[in-house]
């Protein structure tokens, strides 16, 4: 059997997995005793939220709906064997959209973040088509 390595997109899905968690993090940093008062009841807390807070929560619920599609994209891409640079750029490409929809979303920058969306979403598009 070949050995076999992660390849940069392969490190992408790993990144675009962590990035929820991410974005949440700046919702619960710097909640009042969260620990002691929030860990039990945690979708409470996160629930009463407002401002870039708020925000961050949606960053993270958008962050898990795009995360599907774009891993099983990237995965058929390399069962296809598609070109690697086109695999690997295309992953780029979704890590940054959706780093900098997270930015938007929490900088409270709406048109920014659609164009941000729409990047991802097309990125991840493209993987299917790149294994055509």
């Amino acid at each position: 059997m070949a050995m076999t390595h992660l390849t940069i997109a392969y490190w992408c899905v790993l990144v675009a997995i962590i990035l929820p968690i991410f974005w949440i993090g700046f919702a619960k940093a710097g909640t009042k005793n969260y620990i002691q008062t929030h860990n039990s009841a945690p979708r409470k807390l996160l629930a009463s939220l407002e401002g870039y807070r708020q925000r961050a929560v949606w960053a993270q619920k958008n962050a898990f709906e795009a995360l599907p599609g774009f891993a099983a994209g990237t995965i058929i891409a390399h069962l296809m064997q598609a070109p690697q640079f086109d695999i690997n750029l295309t992953a780029i490409v979704f890590i940054l959209a959706r780093l900098t929809h997270g930015i938007f979303y929490l900088i409270d920058w709406p048109s920014w973040r659609s164009v941000s969306w729409i990047v991802g979403f097309g990125a991840t598009i493209n993987m299917f088509f790149i294994s055509i």
